[in-house]
């Protein structure tokens, strides 16, 4: 089953063919990195109208780089939740006409379970050690923080989340009053390999009473008064430190849980851990948790890199499932997308 999979809920512009959930056949991606870098961070009006320009050209070099026209396509799936509102419109109104047009099954597919899905295909088209729930995913991405019980392909179970901001949302904040430009994830990851992580001791927040559930405000906040101060006082910062120590808090905080979560026998029975979403990329997170994984005797995977962001690839991979569980709508023109949407539903 061959699906041309549509990705616009963010600042990425994407599409791609996977077929049967784990081959990909093609994925494009047009980045809006140059235009958002000018203000610092996403600007969700010209996040959208970029999307409008770049999406009919994005499908059509999909299907190419697929060699397949939409003749040989069987459904189209788009990100229609959670999402910039304006962004994720645009993606759901394509993949409608497309789908009408082309008289296919349109298939809703939510963001976050698609990051899961990431790890799902067959890696630069090698078989990979195959990946099959039940599990549980770690999804960090730019406003998400999560702890995922995936009891099946479309049976997910929220055990732990962010009550405020995500660690992508902080390693941006930071990231952005250090002066470092968009997007800073990566430059920090990359001042981080050159700093002592012990320079500086930020806080690991807890939430009482719910050992799953994540906090970094808290840490964000540490970190802008540090920075803050050292600038009313005219004091040099050694970036490195900041971020190596900034990462490391993170890191830490992340390990916590999980280390809690490896001793329940009750919320971790399957023994795999995925991590996916955009900050998975972070090479000092990859590797704490694949070590912290070895120790536990769980079986660990993510994603290559550049399937961590934002891609239609696990849109495609994920869309699969959906359909063949029988959660996809068949030509409802009353889909919508949504900014914000429990991945339990």
């Amino acid at each position: 089953m061959n699906i041309l999979a549509i990705e616009s809920s963010c600042d990425e512009t994407a599409a791609s063919v996977v077929r049967n959930g784990r081959e990909v056949l093609s994925n494009v991606v047009a980045s809006q990195i140059e235009v958002h870098a000018l203000y610092g961070g996403v600007v969700p009006e010209i996040a959208s109208r970029a999307h409008t320009e770049a999406i009919g050209r994005v499908v059509s070099e999909s299907l190419d780089g697929a060699g397949l026209t939409m003749k040989d396509i069987d459904a189209v799936a788009v990100t229609n939740r959670p999402g910039l509102i304006g962004a994720l419109l645009v993606g759901v109104s394509f993949a409608k006409g497309l789908a009408y047009s082309a008289n296919l099954p349109l298939i809703p597919v939510h963001h976050i379970r698609g990051h899961v899905a990431a790890n799902y295909v067959f890696f630069d088209g090698k078989e990979q050690k195959l990946l099959e729930p039940p599990f549980t995913a770690l999804v960090m991405s730019g406003g998400h923080t999560s702890l995922i019980n995936v009891n099946a392909y479309t049976d997910f179970e929220c055990i732990g989340a962010t009550r405020d901001d995500a660690a992508g949302e902080a390693f941006d904040k930071v990231a952005r009053l250090m002066g470092l430009e968009y997007p800073g994830g990566a430059k920090m990851d990359a001042l981080a390999r050159q700093g002592n992580d012990r320079a500086i001791d930020f806080p690991r927040a807890a939430v009482k009473d719910c050992p799953y559930d994540f906090s970094f405000s808290g840490l964000k906040t540490a970190a802008i008064n540090y920075l803050h101060t050292a600038s009313q006082k005219g004091e040099e910062i050694c970036k490195e430190d900041v971020a190596a120590s900034f990462t490391r808090a993170i890191t830490g905080a992340v390990n916590i849980r999980l280390e809690r979560l490896f001793e329940s026998e009750t919320l971790f029975r399957s023994r795999k851990l995925v991590l996916a979403g955009g900050v998975s990329a972070n090479s000092h997170l990859r590797t704490s948790i694949a070590s912290l994984c070895g120790k536990n005797n769980v079986e660990f995977y993510c994603p290559p890199k550049y399937l961590c962001g934002d891609n239609a690839v696990m849109i495609g991979s994920q869309a699969y499932y959906e359909y063949i569980n029988g959660t996809s709508d068949f030509f409802d023109y009353s889909l919508n997308a949504y900014a914000t949407a429990d991945v339990s539903f």
